[in-house]
């Protein structure tokens, strides 16, 4: 490992019961910059560790009172020091010792008497891994904030955006209401009609990105409750068949009497409202969807197909992956964020069911998903 590390950050205990040898493996040491502290028997060594927090420790094996090999247990087992890594100095070069001296968690050996550049580069390998390692908790720990700054920053965002959206949403309703396109013209209530669409999206998204937020910062509350899963995704077929009239396509529901789950009923209402959202923004004109809802292996299954522009190889292996955050366009240019199926699969597996997909470029997809019936 090529690390520059600068020795003089980095502090070594010597332990051993042999004055000499201290003194030698000192001068050594502080000729490569590195800080030192030293102990002449176990006792002392486990006192020095707690008073200089050393970053590595030179252990002889044969000492009076406690052996190498009991001191490195005592540090193995204490959580504040067992991260320290040892190398055990050994005039031994039995096997057996070697084997021990692995068990009772050494990280390296040097046999006695030690040639001075194997010793050096034995050490600064220990260091070397240290630096590593605290280099990787420290980008860890700012990699953390980072994201519960954005996390928060995302739920501001869609939080504030939401109340005005919803109020623009509403005074276009209320145009669309009273003002016939008789009254104002085709081209206006063409206008008026496509800017109640954009709004209508606008607040679907910013609802997904609410929930997406909340979910991942753990603060969505999952209620479970006893359910009628075809009543859910009847409701929300319900709603969909005015936009999907707009687009000239029939939503066709072919479904079992009941379908009992235990889940969260805002979480499966978002995944079918978002799977109802995608096919038809994918859907050609004069289309249909057809939402299958039926049982399988004690499971709730509900598939929303649609017969639009599919997608091809490439995109598949993207769409459900966080990272890739994988997006397209639908038939009319509809954008999608790819933020609502990361959003359906995050919740389907909180409802303990899973969600998946096939789909043919040209000919459409069919999406699934599952939640487990309830036990009667």
């Amino acid at each position: 490992m090529n690390m520059e590390i600068n020795p003089s950050e980095y502090k070594i205990l010597i332990v051993d019961d042999v004055m000499s040898n201290v003194l030698l493996l000192k001068v050594l040491l502080t000729n490569e910059k590195f800080m030192i502290a030293t102990a002449s028997n176990g006792g002392q060594a486990l006192e020095q560790v707690e008073k200089e927090k050393p970053d590595l420790v030179l252990l002889d094996v044969m000492m009076p009172d406690l052996s190498g090999f009991e001191v490195a247990q005592r540090l193995k087992s204490n959580p504040e020091t067992a991260e320290i890594p040892i190398i055990f100095l050994t005039a031994l070069n039995s096997t057996a010792d070697i084997v021990k001296g692995f068990q009772v968690g050494a990280n390296d050996f040097i046999s006695k008497p030690f040639n001075k550049e194997e010793l050096i580069i034995r050490v600064t390998h220990q260091i070397s891994l240290v630096a590593a390692k605290r280099i990787i908790l420290a980008k860890t720990e700012e990699l953390q904030r980072t994201i519960a700054g954005r996390d928060k920053l995302y739920s501001v965002i869609a939080h504030d955006l939401r109340s005005p959206m919803g109020s623009i949403k509403m005074v276009l309703n209320m145009l669309i209401l009273n003002l016939p396109a008789e009254k104002i013209g085709t081209e206006m209530y063409e206008l008026l009609t496509m800017a109640n669409q954009t709004t209508e999206d606008v607040f679907a998204l910013l609802d997904n990105l609410l929930k997406w937020t909340k979910s991942q910062i753990g603060k969505l509350n999952v209620v479970y409750q006893d359910i009628d899963l075809v009543e859910v995704v009847d409701g929300v077929v319900e709603i969909f068949n005015m936009v999907a009239g707009l687009k000239k396509i029939t939503i066709k529901e072919e479904k079992a009497g009941r379908m009992l789950v235990h889940g969260d009923i805002d979480m499966l209402k978002t995944i079918v409202r978002n799977l109802m959202s995608n096919a038809i923004k994918f859907s050609n004109e004069g289309t249909e969807i057809v939402v299958k809802m039926q049982v399988q292996d004690n499971m709730a299954v509900v598939s929303v197909q649609d017969h639009g522009c599919g997608i091809d190889e490439e995109g598949q292996k993207k769409l459900l992956h966080t990272d890739t955050h994988f997006s397209t366009f639908g038939t009319k240019n509809e954008e999608g964020s790819g933020l609502g199926l990361l959003l359906c699969q995050d919740f389907i597996v909180k409802n303990g069911g899973k969600l998946w997909f096939t789909s043919k470029k040209g000919e459409g997809s069919i999406f699934y998903f599952s939640v487990p019936l309830k036990e009667e």
